[in-house]
């Protein structure tokens, strides 16, 4: 008998033994008890519902007034102006560190000392302190003016005029993001192998073919967890404007609150359209995620489906990897 027909006999019998009956086929998987678990749930469940009971009893959370302010029209104001400015700071700033990721992988020296400078003298500074820095810019600069350097000038403007709290906190805003998503942004595109881009010139595609249809497609998945994080971060952090009383939506509750003495109830407001804001963004991000995580995913089968479709559970030699070693009787 040829090794052939010995591979055909064990096939023949592997399919009859799952045809008839094979208690494997009906195997189930069954996990090894971890009490541990259950009881670190059950102190969980605990915690929740007694956080929730307190939410629910406690008097002083006062919910008929956060219920007539959650909706008032200089909430709603303030809110547009934080979803605005979180937006405005999100694009121009990702952008930005974009170009100071490119710049730090540049072969130029130069460019890679300016992208290291200002990266690290950016996340060196808490973002509140770059706000109230740039908003006392006129302290510094009185004027500004566009001319020939140690030359005449062709134009001037008063720095107090031109710096208002939104533009100065704008400039700061966009001055963090840039510094962290370059950051993010370098280490998701060093994540790919560099062999995958040598090996790609080698076929003769084009530097910019190469970045976007080889390399960015896989850098994403690395880049956009942090990008989300930092998303969110961002939207929380256009908390700090209303140092410089920019009436964003934190600052609008403290300008009730001051009046009614409600503080706890407003703070509340503010809270949960925090949470609104941070909530829809995850979502965003697990979908966009979703898209570029699909050559990851891999189909997972069940052990019953395995012996249904009569795979074999170890690898075997194929009968063509016998035939084509010439292999005979």
């Amino acid at each position: 008998m040829t090794l052939l027909d010995a591979d055909a006999s064990t096939d023949t019998s592997r399919t009859s033994s799952v045809e008839n009956g094979d208690p494997l086929r009906t195997a189930r998987l069954v996990s090894a008890p971890r009490p541990g678990r259950w009881f670190a749930a059950a102190v969980v469940v605990v915690l929740v519902a007694m956080f929730i009971n307190t939410l629910i009893t406690n008097e002083r959370f006062q919910w008929g007034i956060v219920a007539q302010y959650f909706t008032a029209p200089s909430i709603l104001r303030g809110l547009g102006l934080t979803l605005a400015l979180s937006a405005s700071v999100f694009v121009v700033g990702y952008l930005f560190g974009i170009a100071l990721a490119a710049m730090r992988l540049s072969s130029n020296p130069i460019l890679r000392s300016v992208s290291f400078t200002f990266v690290w003298i950016v996340r060196s500074v808490p973002a509140i302190v770059q706000v109230l820095f740039w908003f006392q810019l006129a302290s510094l600069y009185p004027r500004l003016s566009i001319g020939i350097p140690f030359g005449p000038e062709f134009a001037s403007v008063q720095t107090a005029n031109l710096f208002s709290g939104i533009i100065a906190a704008f400039i700061a805003l966009t001055l963090d993001v840039a510094a962290f998503s370059a950051e993010v942004v370098r280490g998701g595109l060093l994540s790919v192998d560099r062999g995958q881009t040598e090996a790609a010139e080698a076929l003769g595609l084009s530097r910019r073919r190469i970045f976007r249809r080889i390399v960015l497609p896989q850098a994403m998945p690395a880049i956009i967890p942090a990008s989300g994080n930092l998303a969110n971060g961002m939207v929380k952090a256009t908390a700090i404007v209303s140092v410089i009383a920019v009436q964003d939506l934190l600052y609008s509750a403290q300008l009730i609150y001051n009046d009614n003495f409600q503080v706890v109830p407003l703070l509340i407001v503010a809270t949960l359209w925090y949470i609104i804001i941070t909530t829809a963004l995850s979502v965003l991000q697990y979908f966009i995620e979703r898209h570029y995580n699909r050559s990851h995913r891999r189909e997972v089968r069940s052990l019953r489906e395995v012996f249904r479709s009569g795979l074999p559970l170890l690898p075997y030699r194929s009968k063509n990897a016998r035939i084509d070693a010439g292999v005979g009787a």
